[in-house]
């Protein structure tokens, strides 16, 4: 129970901390969490810290923005916590359409071994597990 009290109170101060542009209605927003398996931590820092440009391209022209990942330890078992904002109409063939994109999907070949999915989002073959939105500024 302390354990996810505290990644609730880690997930408040991300999104509270985020930097955010005005209320738009038109703009979703989405945050998630994963554990990441420490000996691959180092490999998954360096990877994002050049992270391929056409990657990044492909980010953009799925209309997502602001798109960030956190790192925590917590209790010696590192976590991840990504944010993003979504500026499209079809967040599903967005989705779609970077999924389709061999690319991405090479860069998640690279990544996706270093994640740890938590036991929800493992159960449904996903890597990362949605979180829930409590507050916002507007």
């Amino acid at each position: 129970m302390k354990n996810k009290l505290f990644l609730l109170f880690i997930t408040a101060m991300m999104l509270a901390c985020a930097d955010k542009t005005p209320t738009d209605p038109s703009v979703k927003r989405f945050a998630s969490v994963t554990g990441l398996k420490p000996d691959r931590m180092a490999y998954y820092k360096e990877l994002h810290a050049h992270a391929w440009p056409a990657v990044l391209d492909k980010i953009k022209e799925c209309h997502i923005r602001n798109y960030s990942i956190y790192l925590k330890e917590i209790n010696g078992q590192p976590y991840l916590f990504s944010y993003f904002e979504y500026t499209g109409t079809d967040l599903d063939g967005d989705m779609k359409k970077m999924a389709a994109d061999t690319t991405t999907q090479r860069w998640w070949r690279e990544t996706d071994p270093c994640q740890q999915p938590l036991p929800d989002a493992a159960a449904k073959g996903k890597i990362w597990s949605d979180m829930e939105e409590v507050f916002h500024t507007p």
